[in-house]
């Protein structure tokens, strides 16, 4: 079984290329037409052909006015969906003055990137602990017909679906582990980053929208169990510290114990060897510096 949001919508939206023609040509056309039905008007005052002159003017002049009103701008990284009677046609994509017949409405949308930086969640991770969680997101529209067509506002549903990947993001893993043995949220943010760009990839195909880089702004524990987890964290830390230590001794205090044996220094009987392991492990694992004691009898007085 698979998530809803990973499958395909019904009778979704696909951009295709609008029929439309360039700005240019056509301001061309209209300015001739308009000298065509200056120069016809003109003509009216000599009385040459008088209800010619005025048809022939008054088509001239109406061309013009239905030119004027078929033309619109597109900006760099800007695109126009066409639609007629509500019906799409088409998306223009190419930039500066364009035109289409003026019953042809125009609605523009940005192809720009976008940077958004979600509001602070509160998430239970893996292990039930309340998190603090917000991310930054780039994301742009990559299909005009899906973004405008298939969800009521795409920038709200950016924000929403922003929301509840990271809920599921911070679900899935714990925030923390000590021993570095899970996956964290802390500790992978290279992977739990590219996990969070691809549940928002397939969250926001429907809407004609990709992500181009995400990553979390703030990550931290609830304000309610900060404290505990802090004195818990700095207790493990401890006990690491403290594990690592008496590792470290061990293996030196037995490297100590075979040079001296290896190089006949003294001889130790299972007596003098304990209070020389007991010796040693005080020295290397004291926290304070050791003070030396002379010892001017023997070990049995």
């Amino acid at each position: 079984m698979t998530d809803s949001h990973n499958q395909p919508a019904l009778n979704a939206s696909r951009e295709v290329r609008a029929s439309t023609s360039s700005g240019y040509l056509m301001l061309l056309i209209a300015l001739v037409l308009l000298a065509i039905g200056v120069t016809l008007i003109g003509r009216l005052a000599n009385d040459i052909g008088v209800f010619e002159q005025v048809y022939g003017a008054a088509a001239a002049m109406a061309a013009v006015v239905l030119i004027l009103s078929g033309f619109y701008l597109i900006n760099p990284n800007e695109a126009a969906a066409i639609q007629l009677f509500g019906t799409y046609k088409g998306t223009d994509r190419n930039t500066g003055l364009r035109w289409v017949l003026p019953w042809y409405s125009k609605k523009k949308i940005s192809a720009r990137a976008n940077n958004l930086i979600s509001d602070r969640i509160k998430v239970n991770d893996l292990r039930g602990n309340p998190i603090e969680m917000a991310a930054q997101v780039v994301w742009r529209v990559t299909d005009t017909a899906q973004a405008l067509f298939d969800v009521d506002d795409y920038k709200a549903f950016v924000v929403v679906q922003i929301e509840a990947a990271i809920r599921t993001i911070g679900a899935r893993y714990p925030y923390d582990d000590f021993t570095h043995q899970e996956v964290t949220l802390r500790g992978s943010h290279e992977q739990v980053g590219a996990e969070l760009r691809t549940e928002l990839i397939a969250r926001l195909s429907v809407a004609g929208i990709t992500v181009d880089e995400c990553g979390f702004t703030h990550l931290a524990y609830a304000r309610e169990i900060a404290g505990a987890m802090l004195r818990r964290q700095q207790a493990e830390a401890v006990v690491a510290a403290r594990k690592t230590l008496v590792e470290g001794a061990v293996g030196m205090v037995e490297l100590a114990l075979d040079q001296l044996s290896q190089k006949n220094v003294v001889e130790l009987d299972d007596e003098r060897r304990a209070a020389m392991v007991s010796n040693l492990m005080v020295v290397l694992c004291g926290e304070r510096d050791t003070q030396p004691v002379v010892n001017t009898g023997s070990l049995y007085q």
